[in-house]
């Protein structure tokens, strides 16, 4: 058994980003993956407070919550650093992390699968933050400049799930004309081979998400 385990569903956009980390530091682990609702009694052993994915267990020492897990990951191997050494750049990165996944992946959920008023209260709202989002990526290449960096696979999920809620739920998210520099982002992003390969079966997540829709 590897040092290092991941606990994670197929589809967590949370635990792929630290599925991303780790290849792109050369770290080998297992991977554990939990078919939901049916929580695995090791998940609930690692995580009792949650009971979610993903879970990081190193040397049998859980760590859950995937940006908790991502500095972890950056603290313990220094290799292929993902976070700027610049303390300024460094808190910059972790601002718009948080702002990712408090603000602009709720916003966007909601705007497809909310209806009525609140649906378009959420389209603009999401409209606004990926305003922000873009404003980020002007004059550079990914967040963390030419390479991939730690706010890169925070918001990865983008390149992820966008086109899946666009085709299910009939609705434009992302439009090129638009937001070019984002656009350009999520497909320069998608075709970085450790991306590209750890990506989920589409079928699959196309499947949730009508569900998901549906209900």
């Amino acid at each position: 058994m590897a040092e290092v385990r991941l606990f994670r569903t197929f589809s967590s956009p949370f635990a792929l980003r630290i599925v991303w980390a780790l290849k792109l530091k050369s770290i080998e682990f297992d991977t554990v993956l939990e078919d939901f609702p049916h929580k695995s009694a090791e998940l609930l052993k690692y995580n009792p407070v949650h009971k979610k994915v993903p879970v990081l267990v190193h040397n049998e020492k859980p760590i859950s919550e995937s940006l908790v897990i991502l500095e972890y990951i950056e603290e313990t191997w220094k290799e292929t650093p993902l976070l700027p050494d610049d303390p300024a750049e460094r808190a910059t990165a972790r601002f718009w992390a948080k702002f990712g996944d408090e603000k602009l992946l709720s916003s966007i959920f909601r705007s497809v699968l909310r209806k009525g008023i609140e649906q378009e209260e959420a389209k603009l709202e999401a409209r606004r933050n990926l305003e922000y989002v873009e404003e980020q990526l002007q004059g550079k290449r990914f967040f963390g400049g030419e390479t991939i960096g730690f706010l890169d696979l925070v918001l990865g999920w983008m390149a992820n799930l966008i086109s899946i809620l666009e085709e299910t739920s009939g609705q434009d998210i992302i439009k090129e004309e638009q937001f070019p520099v984002l656009s350009k982002w999520m497909k320069d992003f998608s075709e970085v081979p450790v991306i590209k390969e750890s990506m989920p079966p589409r079928d699959k997540l196309i499947s949730k998400f009508q569900a998901m829709q549906q209900a």
